[in-house]
């Protein structure tokens, strides 16, 4: 039996695009976030919400860089049905 070919992918071509460890998108989130908070605040304290943020989301991009676009995704096409209190899940009959 011959051996198998196979072709290395390296994870980088992969991957979303990364900035400062987080995925684009959170980044932005993160930015329209803290931005907010600062006009609200007025405050030069709405830096450390960018950095627990940046934090948080720094973890997430750990374990699935794409955390964010999936629960997106999720969120936008399974929303939740009137008695999901009941049955904890997405329950078309009564």
């Amino acid at each position: 039996m011959a051996m198998l070919e196979r072709d290395i992918v390296f994870s980088a071509l992969t991957r979303p695009q990364m900035f400062a460890g987080v995925s684009y998108s959170f980044f932005v989130l993160n930015l329209v976030v803290t931005t907010e908070v600062f006009l609200i605040t007025r405050s030069f304290w709405a830096i450390v919400t960018a950095l627990v943020l940046h934090g948080f989301g720094y973890l997430m991009c750990l374990r699935e860089p794409r955390w964010l676009d999936l629960w997106l995704q999720k969120v936008s096409r399974c929303p939740r049905v009137p008695n999901h209190a009941y049955w904890r899940c997405n329950s078309y009959s009564p």
